[in-house]
């Protein structure tokens, strides 16, 4: 059996600075412990995460709202097999869950036991710093 041609590609990593300036409220409310979305003026419509500007009606004229922290989980996943950048992190869970208000939000799940995630289960969305200090959130335990 031939082998086909093939060449490696070098390792890529790419870091970049990402600008924040429309949704810096955004990232200060995390390191305060709440979680943000904006939501339209004009139509009602409500994003996370947070937008500058409605795709719904095309109104730049967003409100900040905090969002509340009950959530119902629709799906996740378990990520064995990590990214290269997550490399250092132990196996996690990933889910997608909605919020009362309506939005839904891809986050980590943790602190449940993998056997215990299950669809439709409740969880509660919270703000977090990472140990090096980036803000972030995460799926828990309801209290």
């Amino acid at each position: 059996m031939a082998v086909m041609p093939s060449i490696k590609s070098r390792e890529v990593k790419i870091v970049q600075d990402i600008p924040i300036s429309k949704t810096l409220q955004f990232w200060e409310a995390l390191k305060q412990g709440k979680i943000l979305a904006t939501k339209c003026r004009k139509c009602g419509k409500l994003y996370f995460p947070p937008a500058a500007d409605c795709s719904n009606c095309l109104a730049s004229d967003m409100e900040w709202v905090e969002l509340s922290s009950e959530a119902t989980i629709e799906t996740f996943t378990h990520v064995v097999v990590r990214p290269t950048t997550f490399q250092q992190e132990k196996p996690y869970t990933v889910a997608i869950g909605k919020l009362k208000e309506g939005v839904r939000v891809l986050a980590w799940l943790t602190g449940f036991k993998l056997s215990e995630v299950k669809v439709g289960m409740k969880a509660k969305l919270v703000a977090k710093l990472t140990p090096e200090g980036r803000p972030t959130y995460e799926f828990t335990r309801p209290e």
